[in-house]
């Protein structure tokens, strides 16, 4: 049986207005709540973007509205979408739409954290690569000198790999500027550590083309027009990897895994 290209399932079409998850919509269908152009849907049913939808006599769209957010993540918030774990992020935000998060900053780190209910835009990020820009302030539990600025910089062994050349700037007697284009494992505190040193406390500022501004702790806004576009222009070459240099870089993310 073909299917029109454009058509799909019902219970996709309410999940993907974000209306309810299609699990529930099965159920809603199953109830005999859901219609199409006024019929009544069965499971299983197809649609096609201009039929009126509805459930429970409400008319679910398209849910055309992405959802991009940035939130100055407070110390103590999780990033996880799993509810039943206290203080995580979604129910911090309580959007009405099902967003979730874009990479994650540690529990007791802040700053910068972009949400967003559009699943492509997470996996393009994460493999944007070197203009996967992320930048952090950082303070340390003692004076910084300039053996450990340029360590840093050059490269930290940590978890089995060493870190990339970075970007380290020292700002103050025990405060550092740090700009990261990977993402391991509590990055940032494991090569402080390896070099004698604690983190008090950590702040994410930049992700690639956003920046935090003068955004409150705690508080969340839309990303602007502008910066959704060049966050998508940054990482549409993200598909044009060359396949060799793609299988290079799977092959370099295995070592990271910590052994054992």
């Amino acid at each position: 049986m073909s299917h029109h290209p454009d058509s799909v399932r019902i219970n996709k079409a309410i999940s993907d207005s974000g209306f309810t998850s299609r699990r529930k919509a099965d159920t809603l269908i199953e109830q005999g709540h859901v219609t199409i152009n006024g019929t009544v849907a069965t499971l299983g049913d197809r649609v096609m973007p201009e039929d009126e939808v509805r459930v429970k006599g409400k008319l679910i769209t398209e849910n055309d509205t992405d959802v991009y957010i940035a939130l100055n993540k407070p110390v103590g918030i999780t990033c996880t979408t799993d509810r039943r774990v206290e203080g995580n992020v979604v129910d911090f935000i309580g959007h009405e739409e099902r967003i979730f998060h874009v990479g994650r900053l540690d529990k007791p780190s802040e700053g910068l954290l972009l949400m967003t209910n559009d699943g492509d835009i997470v996996n393009k990020i994460l493999r944007a690569g070197n203009k996967h820009e992320k930048e952090y302030i950082v303070t340390v539990d003692r004076p910084i000198n300039q053996d450990f600025i340029k360590r840093m910089s050059n490269g930290v062994p940590i978890l089995d790999t060493v870190t990339k050349k970075c970007e380290v700037e020292q700002l103050s007697r025990f405060v550092f500027r740090i700009v990261l284009v990977q993402g391991l494992n509590r990055q940032i505190r494991r090569m402080c550590e390896y070099l004698g040193y604690n983190v008090t406390a950590l702040k994410r500022i930049r992700i690639m083309n956003i920046t935090l501004g003068d955004l409150k702790v705690g508080e969340w806004r839309d990303l602007t027009k502008k910066e959704i576009e060049g966050l998508l222009d940054a990482t549409e070459e993200s598909k044009n990897i060359p396949q060799a240099q793609r299988n290079q870089n799977a092959s370099t993310g295995g070592r990271r895994r910590r052994r054992g």
